[in-house]
């Protein structure tokens, strides 16, 4: 099992495919606050609504500095799928073998249903512009959560 982020910690650099393929990296986005969650699958209810609600609410979160990145196991071509059937704003990153969610620690155990399964972790991680983390939020609910967020930021 991956180990979980602590605030101040450096956050895992990263580069993955967007939806349409092109790359993007945590670095790109140095000097700006990032908010990067992971979630179990486009196309979902639950994380259609949380996609829905960063997107709903993007345009008061870059204005307050923050950039939104989501990050699945998803390959780009669902991912493109998922922002166009739901028109969606934010980035959305693929990592197909997990390597970002692990260094995340939003891949493990966890439960659903009452069962122990592997699976991805919906976890919301806040980068500081010097890509330190600012905040780490594991098992986190689809809804709702976007809401909470912007009011722990004072945004």
């Amino acid at each position: 099992m991956s180990e979980r982020l602590e605030p101040g910690a450096p956050a895992p650099a990263f580069t993955l495919p967007d939806a349409d393929g092109n790359e993007v990296s945590l670095a790109d986005h140095k000097g700006r606050k990032v908010i990067v969650y992971f979630y179990p699958a486009a196309l979902t209810p639950g994380c259609t609504k949380q996609a829905c609600d960063f997107t709903d609410n993007l345009e008061l979160l870059t204005g307050a500095g923050y950039d939104v990145i989501g990050i699945s196991p998803d390959k780009p071509e669902k991912l493109a799928k998922f922002r166009d059937e739901e028109s969606l704003k934010v980035t959305l990153l693929s990592d197909p073998d997990k390597q970002v969610l692990e260094a995340y620690g939003a891949f493990g155990e966890k439960k659903l249903y009452g069962k122990t399964v592997t699976g991805v972790i919906r976890s919301t991680i806040v980068v500081d512009e010097e890509g330190k983390v600012e905040r780490a939020l594991y098992n986190v609910k689809a809804t709702g959560h976007v809401a909470k967020i912007i009011r722990d930021l004072g945004v």
